[in-house]
């Protein structure tokens, strides 16, 4: 319980310095939430949106999961996804993962990690799948799962392209923008590796022609 009470205490610290620096800040945060960004992450804990991006509470609407999945019968992804484009109004969607990821590592391997985790891990490993040439050849484990977790960056912005939500958006506000970004354990810094924009070609099986 120890560290629960260090966290509420810390809490306070933080709200007292906040109030001190910026007394206006929590009643105007009270009042409006208008972020331009939803951030879809990992949960791992070192990778928390805003301190690595430098913004503050209400600039960035936050989903995470194991590996910053999108899955198209994930339904509280879904409605965060719904909400964000539709009643926020997000100019911008970001997928971000980070090497040494362990929910990609763990799919790189054979080993059953029972029911829940399993169902989940397919999803990555179905990614290995499509690019399964290029990574085989990266004989390097550490690389090889660096690589995997670029990949699967790039398929999960694919996702969001493929759902109606985005496309309905892209159809009628010409928004949101898409980004696939991988942010590094090592050093803090953020690699932007794929985008896709209102207008951009996807496969035409996933295409709503009535939306």
């Amino acid at each position: 319980m120890e560290i629960i009470k260090k966290i509420l205490a810390e809490n306070k610290i933080w709200a007292e310095q906040t109030v001190a620096d910026k007394p206006d800040f929590f009643t105007t945060l009270a009042k409006l939430q208008t972020p331009e960004i939803l951030w879809i992450g990992c949960s791992d804990s070192r990778v928390p949106a805003n301190q690595i991006t430098g913004t503050q509470p209400g600039e960035i609407f936050v989903h995470r999961n194991i590996a910053n999945l999108v899955i198209h019968t994930d339904v509280n992804l879904l409605s965060v996804l719904d909400y964000a484009v539709r009643q926020l109004h997000v100019k911008h969607i970001i997928v971000c993962g980070h090497y040494g990821c362990g929910g990609v590592g763990a799919a790189l391997t054979n080993h059953n990690f029972d029911l829940v985790l399993n169902m989940w891990i397919r999803q990555i490993k179905d990614v290995y799948g499509l690019y399964k040439d290029e990574l085989e050849a990266i004989t390097d484990l550490p690389k090889k799962t660096d690589r995997l977790v670029e990949l699967n960056v790039i398929e999960q912005v694919k996702h969001l392209a493929k759902t109606s939500i985005v496309q309905r958006a892209w159809k009628h506000e010409s928004v949101p923008h898409l980004h696939g970004w991988v942010y590094g354990l090592k050093d803090g810094i953020i690699n932007p590796i794929f985008e896709m924009h209102p207008g951009d070609k996807i496969d035409p099986l996933y295409i709503y022609d009535d939306i």
